[in-house]
């Protein structure tokens, strides 16, 4: 492997914060708000919740990636299908077990990252409806949450 592969890995990571962004301001809370919504509610029966579809569509992303990497030689499926998945993880360990708590593990971490993330997170869920939400970023979060 070379430079050039993780270049391509580590640059879709990042380019997949970007997207957890978009797809979070444009998406879920745009045209597919019926399915983020229960996130945003305490009051939902389940364990899963609609929301968490949005994962599952990421690792169809990530497994057409691979597709194209092992059926038709496309090189850099591999190293962006395991960006994105690399990027779900995080997602998912910062989001759904160090912020919501899903598994009740890493609820001890207090660093000023971590209360920042926290604190940012707070503040989008305030806003429990479509419009006027702030902060949809996950692993980057404005300077002012870090105050």
């Amino acid at each position: 492997m070379t430079i050039l592969w993780f270049a391509v890995l580590f640059c879709t990571f990042c380019f997949m914060e970007f997207m957890a962004w978009f797809s979070h301001k444009y998406i879920m809370h745009g045209f597919l708000w019926s399915l983020h919504k229960d996130h945003h509610r305490k009051d939902h029966k389940s364990w899963f919740e609609r929301n968490d579809l949005f994962f599952i569509f990421y690792a169809l992303v990530s497994s057409g990636f691979v597709i194209l990497w092992g059926e038709v030689g496309f090189w850099p499926g591999l190293p962006i299908a395991i960006g994105i998945f690399l990027y779900g993880l995080c997602y998912f360990i910062v989001h759904d077990i160090f912020i919501h708590q899903r598994f009740k593990i890493l609820r001890n971490i207090n660093n000023k990252y971590a209360r920042g993330l926290r604190r940012a997170h707070k503040m989008h869920h305030k806003n429990i409806h479509k419009e006027k939400g702030e902060c949809f970023g996950m692993l980057w979060v404005p300077t002012k949450y870090f105050r």
